[in-house]
């Protein structure tokens, strides 16, 4: 991955993580709680693709994991991110812009679902029956309602952030610099200036010819 894509990817992950435990973990809503993580993951595997998806899933995941106040193994939720990040990634749009939000409430549902599906089964794996008692069915009806309501507001906005950061503005001042160069060196430094010039002189000179003959002719007439 490259700087620009790591350095917005790191600042939105730590961005979203902060507002989800400080405050949407705190206002204690029925069945899940709206997964903000997810949202930018999903938002950043429609951009980088499968396997950008998959790194910043597997990043994401792994910082909740280990942020307080987490209860569950580590490793948990970077497993379930990383699978939902390459997923999400393997339906990127090839022209790179999103034609209707159709396709992307589509993956946003899929993922609440797929990821609460996935969590509770590593569960299960590990011996952590807690989706049991909460209600898996509940789970999955409020976690797909909360990130559906919440997906408007969030991965347009981290879609844009990515393509733009896309746009390397170094790439573009020095492209720039030497499309500069290149005009300049074309217009002045090759030597094609000074054979137009020399063109110039020419045509200047064999006028000059012909009007001294034409004076010339005209006065031996006399």
């Amino acid at each position: 991955m490259r700087v620009n894509r790591i350095l917005l990817s790191s600042s939105l992950i730590v961005v979203a993580l902060v507002v989800q435990v400080s405050v949407l973990a705190r206002l204690h809503l029925p069945g899940a709680v709206p997964d903000l993580l997810l949202l930018v993951v999903l938002g950043l595997a429609l951009v980088y693709g499968h396997v950008g998806g998959a790194l910043v899933g597997f990043a994401a995941g792994l910082l909740a994991d280990l942020a307080p106040p987490a209860d569950h193994a580590a490793g948990r939720y970077a497993l379930v991110l990383c699978v939902i990040g390459y997923l999400a990634g393997l339906v990127k749009p090839e022209s790179g812009q999103v034609k209707t939000a159709a396709g992307p409430m589509l993956v946003v549902v899929a993922a609440a679902v797929g990821s609460t599906l996935l969590y509770a089964g590593v569960g299960a794996l590990v011996g952590d029956t807690a989706a049991r008692h909460v209600g898996l069915s509940g789970l999955l009806f409020t976690a797909g309602l909360y990130d559906l309501l919440l997906a408007p507001f969030v991965v347009p906005g981290v879609m844009a952030l990515a393509r733009r950061a896309e746009n390397d503005p170094l790439a573009e001042t020095s492209s720039g610099k030497s499309g500069d160069l290149s005009s300049g060196w074309l217009s002045g430094g090759t030597g094609l200036r000074i054979g137009g010039q020399r063109n110039g002189l020419r045509v200047k000179a064999a006028r000059a010819r012909s009007a001294r003959a034409g004076r010339i002719k005209g006065v031996k007439r006399l």
